[in-house]
């Protein structure tokens, strides 16, 4: 099963993907792909969710699971049996918990090995950033600077993307972060 997003990129199954892309996207993906209502389904967020509401629930295997903490992320992902993991990133979750971080990314990348993972935020930000180290691949859809003149216009919300393949790239410099095969 791919998860296709709508400019035809495809998520790989049985792979840690980190995705940076505006809100819409992310919706879009996850209501265009009916191949998700077929398979566990597990939504994670945060302490607040910026998408949760606009995605449509209908699918009997759609979880959620919410983590108030870096520590109960990891407990969920350790737990997880789902086919298909979608996790909202909250970097609240790190505030005096910076050690978390590399416990959750090499979580993400173990529970990659048997599931499809996503790490959605829709801006990277350090602890981000970190995490997505350990990620197979790296999609980054940004947005477009709006001209000043076409600040209403339909125009002006022009998406750009990138994918960057992170497998076999060292990851040094960052304490506790080596990625391993799975």
């Amino acid at each position: 099963m791919l998860i296709e997003l709508p400019n035809g990129t495809a998520i790989e199954p049985g792979t840690f993907t980190a995705l940076i892309a505006p809100p819409a996207i992310a919706i879009a993906m996850i209501n265009g792909t009916t191949d998700l209502r077929r398979y566990l389904f597990l939504y994670v967020s945060g302490n607040f969710s910026r998408i949760l509401t606009h995605i449509d629930r209908n699918a009997a295997a759609f979880d959620t699971r919410r983590a108030f903490t870096a520590h109960q992320l990891v407990t969920i992902l350790n737990e997880a049996e789902h086919t298909v993991l979608f996790v909202e990133h909250d970097p609240t979750l790190f505030d005096g918990a910076w050690n978390m971080v590399a416990p959750i990314a090499q979580a993400l990348e173990q529970v990659g090995c048997g599931a499809t993972v996503i790490l959605y935020a829709p801006s990277a930000d350090r602890s981000f950033s970190l995490i997505a180290r350990n990620a197979r691949n790296v999609i980054c859809f940004l947005q477009e600077a709006r001209p000043s003149g076409l600040a209403g216009s339909a125009r002006a919300g022009k998406v750009l993307q990138t994918v960057l393949e992170t497998g076999g790239i060292e990851k040094s410099g960052v304490t506790g972060l080596q990625s391993e095969s799975c």
